[in-house]
């Protein structure tokens, strides 16, 4: 048997499309796997690609996140304002609105769009009150 070991060379063009699939996202690859499948009708091989597209998909769903829990995490100087703005928000008695505010941290909305999450959030900060979205 020889000593020799096999080198492979690989030109500039596979070097650079290589590192550029090594540099890939995880969104970016599985949207370049639905490219070559419905553009040019290639299947990645089961097994190791298999994987890769699972993984893919996780990381999508956690890029996507569409609903959103609006939680009051304090109402500052200005504990009045905020209560107004939480008893017209949530539909809730004068009394029940200051026990919100009162109880931070209070989830004021459950499972919202983004948008409406977003102007949750501004009409809360405009009154002086701070929130997160989760």
């Amino acid at each position: 048997m020889s000593e020799e070991t096999a080198v492979a060379e690989f030109s500039d063009d596979t070097k650079v499309m290589g590192d550029k699939i090594a540099e890939m996202t995880l969104k970016q690859a599985k949207e370049l796997s639905d490219y070559l499948k419905d553009v040019h009708g290639i299947e990645p091989a089961a097994g190791g690609g298999a994987i890769v597209m699972a993984a893919a998909d996780e990381g999508v769903a956690e890029e996507e996140k569409t609903e959103f829990d609006v939680v009051l995490t304090g109402f500052g100087d200005k504990k009045l304002n905020v209560v107004k703005v939480v008893k017209n928000l949530t539909g809730a008695s004068l009394m029940e609105a200051k026990k919100m505010v009162e109880g931070v941290p209070a989830t004021l909305k459950e499972a919202v769009s983004k948008e409406e999450a977003e102007k949750v959030k501004g009409e809360v900060e405009e009154a002086g009150g701070s929130v997160e979205l989760k």
